[in-house]
Parts: C-alpha cells; structure tokens; sequence
C-alpha cells in the first residue's frame, strides 16, 4: 500500500516534498544520536572535561574547512547528488566514534563528521528552497520542523540505549545502517536540480543585497547555540536550580523552537517573512533581556521560550529569501550566507564563556538581548519586495 502510493508521486511535488522532509529527518535523527552517546564516549576514553572539549572542537572547524568546497560543489553538480554524497559520509561515519579506541582517531573521526554535516545540509537546504519553488504557500520551516522532531527522537532513541546499557558502538551502528537504507529508497524521489556552473572564487562572502541576510543568520545562529551551550549553566550558577528544573528549563526552549518551526509557515502565509523575521528579533532580544532582569526560575523560563520562538524560523526563512531569485545558484546563495551565520555559531557562544568569566553570566545574556536589537534594526532594512 504504501510502496504503491510512494511510486505514485514519484517526480511529483508531493513527492519531491516527502523525500526532502525524510532527509530533513536523516540528519536530525543521526546527529542527535551521536549526540545522546558523547558521554559515554568521553567515558570510554577517559578524558577529563577539558580535553573532551577539546575534541569536540574538531567538528566544527572539520564543518568549516569544507564550507567553501560545499559550494563549489554544488555550483558543479546537482543538488541532489551532492545531498546523496553528504547522506552516505554523514551515515558512515556516524557508525564510528564508538569504535574509537585512541583521542587521535576520534579527533579524525568528528574532523570528516562535521565536514560530511556540512554537506549534506547545505545540500538539503538547496534542494528545499527547489521544491519551495513548485508551492505557492511556504514550506521552508516545516522543512527544518522535522529535524527538530528528529532531533527528540534520537535524542529518546538514545536515552532509552543508555538505560538499556546499549554500548554506544551498536546503537551508532545500528544507526548508520537504518540511516543509509532510508537514504538508498528515497534518494530516487528527491527533485533532480541543474547546477549553473557560475564561475566563483573558492571562498566568496555574500554578495551586497545577501549581507543583511547573512548578519541576521549570523545573530541567529549565536543566540541559537548560546542557549544550547550556556542555557543549563544560566541555571544552574545564577538561579542555582536543582538539576530537574535545569532539564526541564532546556525541554522548554526546545519545544518553543520545534513548535515555532511547526506553525512558522502559517504565520509566513499570515504576515509575511519580513514581519516573521521582526516579531522573532523582538522575541530574541526581550527573552535574553528578561533573563538579566527577572533571575528567577519562572521568568527565566518565559525568557528561554521567548528565545525559543525567536531563534526557531530565522534561517529558513533566510533562506527562502535569498533563494528567491531565479538567478542565482541556490547552492552558492546558501552556502555564502551560512559561511557567515555559522561563525555566530562558533565564536559567539565562547564569547560568552569570557564575558561570564570577567563579569557575569547575566551580563553575557545582556549582550546577547544587544544582539537580538542589532537584528530588529537589520530586518527593518530589508526592502519589501525581497519579501
């Protein structure tokens, strides 16, 4: 039955909608299971906080390293091959930090893991803003609504290995090979795209009209990732809240963010991107801001929530934005806005270890409400028509 209505819509844009959200999925749901094994595997390697932090560091630059390549990749071949590329190197390699026996091996290991993340992401995002292109209604953040639920997932997937003594080698594996099926069947279903092959630099910023986009990514994303590094410390040293409270504070603004994803589209069809864009900058900055000026466990609750919402729609719709023109390489497009987001992914949130250090976290969280206001100012600059 179901095999009979998946050749039905094959090459239709329901089609191409379902093979892109499954790959939405893909990466969500391995990255959350590698991510729900990282103590164990520091466990299993002995290392101290410090040094484990260290390693980790490895996957970002190995994501970084590979941005420029990504879209020269992309401006040559297919979206969709590159998206096939980055799926089969992001599932084999998934299979392998278990079976680390040395820090060495690791580090290579999370280098070519965050590279073949970058890949494969840059690629789905290109192949969604095609298949946005067969809706007249938006679909961009239902797109990224499903990596948040697959995110739940296999971060659930992994919580019950862990309670079930499951050794972090067979529950990434298993993984792996799950992973790599469901990308062998609906591969044939993903929207076959024609590169431009426009002659570019191995590494370009933004053109002039795509910066405000990039700057308002770049915001995004250092908020995003401060909540994800700093929110459960935020608790537990300024609200000195017991480790439940500290969980469940975390849960919130994740649910905010999936939720945020889930309804985005309504409320681009309702308001338009621009006034989206407006109302989540708002949200950013008065959920940081709340944070600094109400300490306490409820009201900083609220805050996290109100981040949550804010940071949820901000890159889709970036996105879908930049995509808009036809005359531009979607690849290239995405690739050049998120080389600038993803260093708000990287540098802010240390920055934020610093501040704390010398200061205090509340005073980090104020800066971070500075940075949501800088983007309230950023959005008011995009014209109307690029809306």
């Amino acid at each position: 039955m179901i095999f009979s209505y998946l050749k039905k819509i094959t090459n239709t844009p329901k089609g191409y909608r379902i093979a892109t959200t499954i790959f939405f999925f893909v990466s969500g749901f391995g990255y959350s299971s590698w991510a729900s094994r990282i103590p164990d595997i520091k466990k299993q390697l002995h290392l101290s906080e410090a040094e484990f932090g260290a390693v980790l560091f490895a996957f970002p630059i190995g994501l970084i390293l590979t941005m420029p390549f990504t879209g020269q990749l992309l401006n040559k071949y297919s979206s969709r091959f590159i998206m096939l590329l980055g799926a089969v190197l992001f599932n084999f390699v998934l299979a392998l930090p278990g079976f680390a026996a040395f820090v060495w091996q690791l580090v290579c290991i999370l280098l070519v893991f965050g590279a073949s993340r970058n890949i494969f992401n840059m690629s789905i995002n290109t192949q969604a803003l095609e298949v946005q292109k067969l809706y007249p209604k938006s679909i961009m953040t239902n797109f990224h609504a499903v990596w948040s639920l697959a995110g739940f997932t296999g971060a659930g997937l992994g919580y019950i290995m862990v309670t079930q003594h499951i050794d972090p080698s067979y529950h990434l594996l298993g993984t792996s090979v799950v992973m790599m099926a469901v990308t062998a069947f609906f591969y044939p279903m993903s929207i076959l795209t024609q590169p431009i092959q426009e002659k570019k630099k191995l590494f370009s910023l933004p053109d002039k009209d795509l910066i405000k986009f990039a700057l308002i990514c770049f915001v995004a994303m250092a908020c995003e990732n401060t909540m994800y590094d700093w929110s459960g410390i935020y608790f537990q040293n300024i609200l000195h809240a017991s480790p439940k409270l500290t969980t469940a504070a975390f849960v919130f603004f994740m649910t905010a963010v999936t939720l945020g994803r889930l309804f985005g589209d309504y409320g681009v069809m309702k308001f338009g991107i621009k006034q989206i864009l407006f109302y989540s900058a708002i949200a950013i900055s008065l959920g940081f801001l709340i944070c600094f000026v109400l300490p306490f466990v409820i009201p900083t609750i609220v805050g996290y929530v109100l981040i949550g919402v804010g940071v949820s729609c901000v890159v889709p719709l970036v996105f879908s934005m930049a995509g808009k023109s036809a005359k531009k390489n979607n690849g290239n497009t995405i690739t050049s806005i998120s080389t600038i987001g993803y260093l708000g992914f990287l540098v802010v949130p240390p920055m934020v270890g610093f501040i704390s250090e010398l200061l205090s976290m509340k005073w980090a969280f104020l800066i971070m409400a500075f940075l949501g206001a800088i983007m309230i100012y950023l959005v008011t600059k995009i014209k109307e028509e690029e809306d």
